[in-house]
């Protein structure tokens, strides 16, 4: 049995690696189409950025609590992805169609990703409450950008952003934390509320995507102990 779990596990693992593989390279057509109609290739850029937030970051979130049992599986996948990333930004082949020069937040994303699921999960025991953050970075941060893009039509921290991020976080941390033992609503719904008030945040290297997860997990972790102790 336990061979056959392992055997799942990877099966799952290397099924969502070609998954997100996939989705970074076909964002490259709607960037396409993007540029061919007009639009400056910085903000095709900055939207295909969010697509993958979401499309990888976001549905590659969901799936872990449903099929993996073993936070060593997100966690190595997660790292893979990092060192991808990284090697396309130092290599000078970047994923030009989501990939900038100026930074490498894609690269901040993947590791902090990674670390937060399999961290969380390994502290909480709680694979749904670990990927809560991921979730933040994924759905929420995803959609603040696509808002500001449309609205401002450049890369901002305009408030705007925020609203909806708030508006997609809020009900996810309300929710996932009620599925906790011990259930902890308000903590969950605290921690969307953290976690959409850094991201308006960054300090040099420090951007938002570590901002979100690191402020998120923190709440959570509290959450958790303090509603443990009464």
């Amino acid at each position: 049995m336990l061979t056959f779990a392992v055997s799942t596990q990877f099966n799952w693992a290397f099924g969502l690696s070609i998954y997100v593989l996939a989705i970074l390279f076909l964002t490259r057509l709607p960037y396409q189409r993007m540029v061919a109609h007009g639009m400056e290739p910085i903000r095709a850029v900055y939207y295909n950025r969010k697509l993958v937030h979401m499309l990888a970051g976001g549905i590659g979130s969901v799936m872990v609590p449903l099929v993996f049992t073993d936070p060593w599986y997100p966690l190595v996948s997660g790292l893979l992805l990092t060192l991808l990333l990284y090697v396309a930004h130092v290599s000078g082949m970047r994923f030009y169609w989501f990939q900038t020069g100026d930074n490498r937040n894609d690269v901040k994303f993947a590791l902090m990703w990674a670390s937060s699921v399999s961290l969380l999960w390994w502290v909480l025991g709680n694979p749904w409450l670990a990927i809560l953050p991921s979730l933040y970075m994924a759905f929420g941060d995803g959609v603040t950008g696509i808002v500001r893009n449309a609205v401002i039509r450049k890369r901002s921290k305009h408030p705007i952003g925020n609203v909806f991020m708030l508006l997609i976080c809020a009900p996810l941390g309300w929710f996932i934390g009620g599925q906790a033992d011990p259930a902890i609503p308000v903590w969950g719904l605290f921690s969307a509320i953290v976690a959409t008030v850094f991201e308006r945040y960054e300090f040099g290297l420090i951007d938002d995507n570590i901002l979100i997860t690191v402020s998120a997990s923190a709440v959570l972790l509290f959450g958790t102990y303090w509603e443990s102790l009464i």
